[in-house]
Order: C-alpha cells, then sequence, then structure tokens
C-alpha cells in the first residue's frame, strides 16, 4: 500500500448571492479550501482538506503549491498506514531523523501555519485510505464511536437584532436543532451593539434552546469583559474566541471573570498550543479544526489533553466535506466530545463536493458507517472548480 500519486487543487466555489453573508472577514462570496488526493499503488484513494484563510478571506495558492512540490515527493512511495510517522517526518523536516532516533520533536522553523494545515490535509487523507484498505471506518481504527449519532449544533448567526431571533427559530426549524450559534464581536462595533443583538436572540428562542456566541477573536480583553457582563442573564452555553489566539494569558482572564464556557482552538495549531491553553486555564471547551490544527491524528490527541483537565471538544467544523467528515470521526471517537457544529451559511464545499446527502435530524447527525471517511467527492465538480495555483 505505497504512496503512489499525491494531486492538490485550490477549489472556489461560488456562493449566489442571496445566501451569501458579512461577518469580521468581510462579504463571503465564495468557500475556498485545498483539497487533497492522495492515490496508493492498489488503486485505493483518500482525500484530504487543508485550510489557511476563512470562506474567500484567503489565497490558497501558496498551500496547493506546498502540496503538490514540497510535500507531496516526500510521501511517493512510503507506506500509506504509517500515518504517526509521516506526520512527524513532515513537522521535523531535515531533522526527522534525529528527531525519531532522539525521541523528541524538532521541528522545523515554519512549523506552524501553513506547514502544519498541509500536515493536516495528508494525514486526514492517509486516515480514509486506511480506513478504506481494511473496509472499516475511521472511527473504528480510532478505538470505535461511543455513539452511532451525536447532537449537533446549528452554526449561522450573522443578523441585525430585529431579525436575528427569526434567522435562528429557522435554523431550529430546518433540523430540529437545540442550540445554535450567532457571530458577535468587531462585525457589530461597540460591545452593546453585540449585546443587544445577543438579548433579541435570547428572547426570540426562550429559555430551551442552547445560545453560543462567537466574536471570532475581535475583542479586547477589557471589551470582551464588556460584553460578557452586558449579557450576563442571557445564560450562554459559551463565549466563542473572545480575543486573538495569541493572547492565551488574556483569554484567561476573560474566562475568570465569568461564568460563561470559554470555547477556543480553530486557530490553533498542534497539541502544544492545546496544551498551552489547558495550564493556563484559558478555556472550558477545545475547538480544534481538523484541516488546521494537524488532522485526525493532532485532534485526536488533542482531544486526549482536553479530556485530562476535564475539559470538553468541540471540534470547528466550518470546512469542506473531507475536513467536517474528519471531524464527524474524531467526535464519535474522543471522550471529550459533546456536540457536532453544523454550518448553517451557504457551504457549497460540504453539500455539493460530494456525492451523500448531509443532513441534520431532530438535532442529531448520523456518524458514517461506511469504510474510510465515509463519503464520495464528485471529481467532475471538483474539477469544474479547480483554480490555478
Amino acid at each position: 500500500m505505497r504512496i503512489k500519486s499525491v494531486r492538490a487543487w485550490w477549489v472556489r466555489i461560488p456562493i449566489e448571492a442571496s445566501r451569501q453573508h458579512r461577518s469580521d472577514f468581510g462579504q463571503v462570496r465564495t468557500f475556498d479550501a485545498a483539497i487533497l488526493r492522495i492515490e496508493t499503488d492498489d488503486g485505493v484513494v483518500g482525500w484530504g482538506e487543508g485550510k489557511n484563510a476563512a470562506g474567500s478571506a484567503g489565497d490558497y495558492g501558496a498551500l496547493v503549491h506546498m502540496l503538490n512540490h514540497e510535500i507531496g515527493p516526500q510521501l511517493i512511495g512510503r507506506h500509506a498506514g504509517d500515518i504517526g510517522v509521516i506526520w512527524e517526518m513532515l513537522y521535523n523536516g531535515v531533522r526527522g531523523g534525529l528527531a525519531v532516533a532522539s525521541g523528541h520533536a524538532m521541528p522545523q522553523i515554519a512549523r506552524r501555519g501553513m506547514t502544519v494545515a498541509a500536515i493536516s490535509a495528508v494525514d486526514i487523507a492517509l486516515w480514509d485510505i486506511l480506513g478504506k484498505s481494511l473496509g472499516l471506518p475511521v472511527w473504528q481504527l480510532l478505538g470505535g464511536r461511543k455513539l452511532d449519532r451525536m447532537p449537533a449544533y446549528a452554526s449561522g448567526g450573522w443578523a441585525s437584532a430585529d431579525a436575528i431571533g427569526d434567522q435562528l427559530k429557522s435554523y431550529i426549524d430546518s433540523g430540529g436543532f437545540k442550540a445554535v450559534k450567532m457571530r458577535v464581536g468587531a462585525m457589530d462595533g461597540a460591545p452593546h451593539v453585540s449585546a443587544a443583538r445577543v438579548r433579541a436572540a435570547r428572547a426570540a428562542l426562550g429559555p430551551d434552546v442552547d445560545l453560543m456566541v462567537d466574536a471570532h477573536g475581535t475583542y479586547t480583553v477589557a471589551d470582551a469583559k464588556r460584553f460578557v457582563h452586558l449579557v450576563a442573564d442571557c445564560d450562554l452555553a459559551w463565549f466563542e474566541e473572545p480575543l486573538i489566539a495569541d493572547d492565551k494569558a488574556g483569554m484567561a482572564e476573560v474566562r475568570a471573570a465569568s461564568s460563561v464556557p470559554i470555547a477556543t482552538g480553530e486557530s490553533e495549531a498542534t497539541r502544544y498550543a492545546f496544551r498551552d491553553l489547558a495550564v493556563l486555564k484559558s478555556a472550558d471547551i477545545f475547538q480544534p479544526d481538523p484541516a488546521f490544527c494537524g488532522g485526525i491524528s493532532e485532534a485526536m490527541r488533542i482531544g486526549t489533553i482536553a479530556s485530562a483537565f476535564n475539559l470538553r471538544l468541540a471540534p470547528h467544523l466550518w470546512a469542506g466535506a473531507p475536513c467536517f467528515f474528519a471531524g464527524l470521526h474524531v467526535c464519535a471517537a474522543s471522550p471529550a466530545s459533546f456536540t457536532v457544529e453544523y454550518s448553517l451559511g451557504a457551504n457549497p464545499m460540504i453539500h455539493d463536493l460530494v456525492e451523500e446527502s448531509i443532513e441534520v435530524c431532530d438535532g442529531m447527525i448520523a456518524i458514517p458507517d461506511r469504510p474510510g471517511l465515509g463519503f464520495t467527492v464528485s471529481e467532475r465538480f471538483l474539477e469544474a472548480h479547480a483554480q490555478d495555483a
């Protein structure tokens, strides 16, 4: 089961104007990702995904070039089942052999960001290959699934105060969700504007629906404290990314100032960053993105850290199908997981890129039973939306 070919594309899928939304990233007009295809010499194909931006906010040319011209050649001829060994090889770079002999990591200088995004894509694809080669779903290889269906929450919520209630209630109606998430922060300007939207949302939803808020890391410590004080009586299930991810000490300060759980991690890469979040008491809920944090392998390690510190895991899954399905398998296998993010914004990278239908019923989403990650890429659709990179 040796790796025969590695090919990545920058896939850009337009979003029709009527379904676009505006957030702190600007108007989201397309959904972009680096999609990776790895094939073995016995014809097994695995699919992965790497991310370095949100929606249409970034350029994937450099990441795709790295996968095709730097990472890919290193994979040819290697056994596709050597997932952990390949992960460490790519992370440590030219010092990979020395790191193996020494028994500890010696990562290359550019060890985060785009490098780990590329590793993430490879890791997801290799787990897909391993599952398909053995005829088993990936969750079985990760230790088994604790549930055949997981609770899901509806993720969206950009409307103004006078419309946010109807927007969130439409989410509930669409899939029977019992939890919803809305955006706050810089997109609104002052904290009191976001607070007014949250109050309107809670009034419309009533007390029986979990309500989460996501600031996309756009507050200062002072404004995050001010915001969370203004919504203290709204019974928030969590406050997501109140601050820039680099300010872990500030995150701990915000957490200590309120009883609202702090969720964070979509902008973090590798277990080392999440270790620091845990040690600094900066978060209650870890949200690694499998397409950015280091893939399925690293997301599982992050889940282990969460479990060891009595924290919880809720992966960031505003992503394409390979990342989303990877997150489903991680959630199924990790003792620390408790909910699945389900995008209610326009996301053709999940729904149109694959042949399967991904749906939520009664607020629950099924964990795939098929071998590998459990999806089939529409290669015709992929090629129609692949960009030159």
